[in-house]
């Protein structure tokens, strides 16, 4: 972290006292320093999670991961718990107080998380972190190197497009969903909704986490009623590098680069598609909603409409809607879906959220017309959650003619 960013988190803690002291201080720049490293480091509280596990060999590697930093930010084998004896781990880590922390134990893998006894994974455990405290956790069942059970499976026709190459960027798969008739009605095009994190949105087998977002059955639905027009939808894969690909930055560019410069042609080359921007659409949630708006923001020559579910707009170290106050130019020719719950993460989300939504006022966007807010006090941050907002989302973008 910069020392500016970090001198601008912490002296609105400083006591008066200690602010008058570091003023004087000013010719001991190294003694400044450590007294405000010292004020960061006494911010964060103490939290010693133990997991007990009855069924587990004492021999097992234990990896708790979560929402956080030091938990990894949902690296399935990135902190490794200590082996305490009788079935029992325990991992110390010192957390910055927030509502809300999520957090799942694994044995290294996905493929190898908590599950229930049915097989399923484990609902995310969830605290918040307001004092030096301890977290007893008990896991009784895992997966055991092979995929959790799951229900259901893809609605309609898909195709794969597997290991797409992107510069600068991990190599990553496309599933492509097709409307129904699609392989029927041979000279009717349609429009495309580019969607990130897409192993998530239409098979519960590949999802991260067992939930989808139900795409494939909503569309299908909504298509079959005529409550929307057909589309085709393009589920982009996900890679390690995520976080840093769908956010401002060096790989979110290079992520933006290869939707619009290798996606967006190898789809419009494939299919029959409606390939001017009135007729593209992006979408995503969390950090995939924020790069989801910066595709559309920045590329609206390609895309006029975007779905932002539960986006991460301003949020600790991202900050996207300083970019949209900058913008001096005509104003864009653009539709934004935005929503976000009201559980946990959601409302670490809202006051960025509620600054986006300022700013697009600011720059002439009218609400009802030019962007659509939904809020959901009752939602989590999940794909369960997602995809029960999916069909309002799908109505205003792709209406029925």
């Amino acid at each position: 972290m910069q020392l500016s960013k970090l001198l601008n988190n912490n002296l609105c803690g400083v006591s008066s006292l200690l602010f008058d002291n570091l003023i004087q201080m000013k010719r001991h720049p190294l003694l400044f320093l450590l007294l405000i490293l010292g004020s960061f480091t006494a911010a964060s509280q103490s939290v010693t999670f133990i997991l007990q596990s009855p069924n587990l060999p004492d021999s097992s590697k234990v990896y708790i991961t979560g929402n956080a930093p030091q938990l990894e930010n949902w690296n399935p084998a990135g902190v490794e718990m200590k082996f305490t004896g009788n079935h029992t781990w325990q991992q110390q880590l010192q957390l910055q107080p927030q509502n809300g922390l999520e957090y799942k134990y694994t044995l290294g893998s996905w493929a190898q998380e908590g599950t229930d006894t049915a097989g399923y994974p484990l609902q995310n455990f969830i605290i918040n972190v307001a004092n030096d405290t301890v977290i007893k956790d008990e896991v009784n069942n895992w997966q055991k190197g092979k995929k959790a059970p799951v229900a259901g499976g893809i609605t309609g026709t898909v195709k794969y497009h597997r290991s797409l190459k992107g510069k600068g960027i991990p190599a990553r798969d496309l599933v492509v969903w097709l409307p129904p008739n699609y392989d029927t009605a041979k000279r009717k095009r349609y429009p495309v909704l580019y969607m990130h994190d897409g192993q998530n949105i239409f098979d519960p087998a590949t999802s991260a986490f067992g939930n989808e977002w139900r795409i494939d059955e909503t569309a299908d639905s909504l298509i079959r009623s005529h409550t929307i027009e057909p589309i085709i939808v393009v589920g982009i894969y996900n890679t390690p590098k995520r976080s840093n690909e769908y956010t401002p930055g060096k790989l979110g560019s290079a992520y933006m680069d290869f939707v619009v410069n290798t996606v967006k042609p190898l789809i419009d080359q494939t299919y029959r598609t409606k390939p001017g921007p009135k007729n593209t659409a992006t979408g995503g949630s969390s950090a995939g909603g924020i790069i989801a708006f910066m595709l559309a923001w920045e590329h609206p020559q390609v895309f006029s409409k975007a779905i932002c579910m539960s986006p991460a707009f301003k949020i600790e170290d991202i900050d996207y809607v300083d970019d949209v106050l900058a913008y001096q130019g005509k104003k864009k020719s653009l539709f934004f879906y935005i929503d976000n719950g009201g559980i946990a993460l959601e409302n670490k989300l809202q006051p960025g959220v509620d600054k986006m939504l300022a700013a697009l006022k600011a720059k002439g966007y009218k609400e009802g017309k030019d962007f659509y807010w939904e809020k959901a006090p009752k939602a989590p941050h999940s794909e369960a959650a997602w995809a029960k907002r999916m069909p309002t989302a799908l109505k205003l973008l792709f209406p029925a003619k």
